[in-house]
């Protein structure tokens, strides 16, 4: 039986890397939340259409029709073996949502959590620079640049730091993502299907981990 193997992690957590890795090396489709709603900004469908309207009115995207968006995405042929789901579901409502649509696609669900310290967490988000000209990402922690403040490969370029990279924006985030996924934590734990990786590690040590797993 395939499966939606369900990412978790928080932000800075390394997930989203993790997918894309997943994706490249295992041909199993990440699916995005947030390339989701990037596409629907742009498309022009009824479901498009819903959520532009829902956006342009200044109100949150509800429970039901993320679930639409999911469940339109995941319909696709390239879901119609296992997948992966990344920023979703984000809450317990969610997660029985995906129950259903688990139930109608004939696949098992796998919840696999990255967890990393909330210290390690704020010093990879506080911590991150990024060269405005070719993208490449440093942390003052973790990955200095050879020349303070400055790209190795643009020597001429100021490395610019995201003004919601502070300490207060990020312990925010860490905040809310505390609050919204600790119940979607437990549910996962309560059925038996959480499993954990340790996120400190180098990058493809965790990769084996998921690889084993998955």
């Amino acid at each position: 039986m395939s499966k939606i193997i369900v990412l978790i992690g928080a932000p800075g957590a390394g997930k989203g890397t993790q997918a894309r890795l997943l994706e490249e090396k295992r041909g199993i489709p990440q699916i995005s939340t947030g390339d989701m709603f990037r596409e629907m900004k742009k498309a022009d469908t009824p479901l498009a259409r819903e959520v532009q309207e829902t956006m342009a009115a200044g109100n949150l995207i509800s429970d039901d029709l993320t679930y639409k968006i999911v469940k339109e995405r995941t319909a696709r042929a390239d879901c119609q073996n296992d997948y992966i789901l990344d920023g979703y579901p984000r809450t317990a409502v969610q997660a029985a949502q995906l129950e259903d649509l688990a139930s109608e696609q004939n696949k098992t669900i796998q919840a696999i959590e990255i967890d990393v310290p909330r210290a390690e967490l704020l010093k990879r988000l506080t911590g991150r620079r990024s060269c405005s000209v070719c993208g490449e990402i440093y942390n003052i922690y973790s990955k200095p640049p050879k020349q303070d403040n400055v790209c190795d490969f643009h020597p001429e370029t100021t490395l610019t730091h995201r003004a919601d990279d502070n300490e207060e924006s990020v312990g925010t985030r860490l905040a809310n993502y505390d609050e919204q996924t600790k119940p979607l934590l437990e549910y996962y734990e309560k059925s038996g299907r959480l499993e954990k990786i340790d996120g400190t590690r180098e990058l493809q040590q965790i990769y084996a981990d998921l690889d084993k797993l998955i």
